[in-house]
């Protein structure tokens, strides 16, 4: 079957969250076509495969494809170029497995990477509703940082046409690779489409400082490998007033955030990929 689009999902135990990803799948719109969903699951030591493997039937159904590779390696990276190997070039979507997509989401993305020019796309941020009150302090702040309001973060959701995919070989292996394919395009290569996906933060003030902790040495070692990238970084800095202002606006959500941020500084990250949950 000729797949109108690729999406990659790497997995490691991730049985609680993947069903509610592949059924958003189950529901986009006509637009979306066929689709072949890959599933690297890696290193899993619960249901997670079985559970992808129990909707095989239910994809096949809608006219897409669903295959689970059941690898024994760790890593989110290896998932990722496992799941690649061999693949023709086209239009190639990554998705965590948490990340829930609206109904027009694929259709979009497809439509904005149509052409033969490098375009880089991703949808519409919108946090999920998190359990704790320290995680959802934390988004609030976190959703007014210059580089979430600028649009196409890309962050547990982005894609890539043909020649944007062609930029580079297999994903290196670096902590941060959303980091380093949104780099890989100048902001005028980059689209947001107005569907959205909804992306969880982690819970509780540990966790957030666990993946905090993760996300800041991933830009770094990005930033130390590959420093011609950070040409295409035209992201913007919160200004004392601006901080200033939404602590006045938002006291809780800046004790939190800047609680979190303190909290970074005192350990080193280690590298293993994990949710923190």
């Amino acid at each position: 079957m000729q797949a109108f689009s690729t999406i990659i999902i790497p997995a490691h135990n991730e049985a609680m969250y993947i069903k509610a990803c592949l059924d958003a799948l189950l529901r986009q719109d006509v637009s979306a076509g066929s689709m072949r969903i890959i599933v690297a699951a890696n290193a899993c030591t619960d249901a997670t495969v079985n559970v992808c493997r129990a909707m095989a039937d239910d994809f096949a159904d809608r006219q897409s494809q669903l295959v689970v590779l059941d690898l024994p390696e760790p890593g989110k990276v290896a998932a990722l170029n496992t799941a690649e190997a061999g693949l023709e070039l086209g239009v190639r979507i990554y998705l965590d497995a948490d990340v829930v997509c609206d109904p027009a989401m694929i259709g979009q993305l497809h439509t904005a990477l149509s052409g033969t020019t490098a375009r880089y796309a991703t949808g519409r941020l919108k946090v999920a509703h998190a359990k704790s009150l320290v995680t959802r302090a934390y988004a609030v702040f976190w959703q007014q940082l210059p580089f979430v309001k600028s649009g196409a973060v890309g962050a547990g959701l982005f894609a890539m046409n043909a020649a944007g995919r062609a930029r580079w070989g297999n994903f290196p292996d670096i902590i941060s690779d959303d980091t380093f394919v949104r780099l890989n395009f100048t902001p005028e290569e980059r689209i947001e489409v107005q569907a959205k996906y909804h992306w969880p933060m982690v819970e509780g003030f540990s966790n957030l400082v666990k993946v905090r902790r993760r996300q800041d040495a991933g830009v770094a070692e990005v930033r130390a490998k590959y420093p011609e990238l950070f040409e295409n970084d035209h992201s913007a800095r919160l200004t004392k007033r601006q901080v200033i202002a939404l602590a006045l606006r938002h006291p809780l959500a800046f004790a939190v955030y800047a609680s979190v941020s303190f909290a970074v500084k005192t350990r080193r990250p280690g590298r293993d990929w994990t949710r923190g949950r």
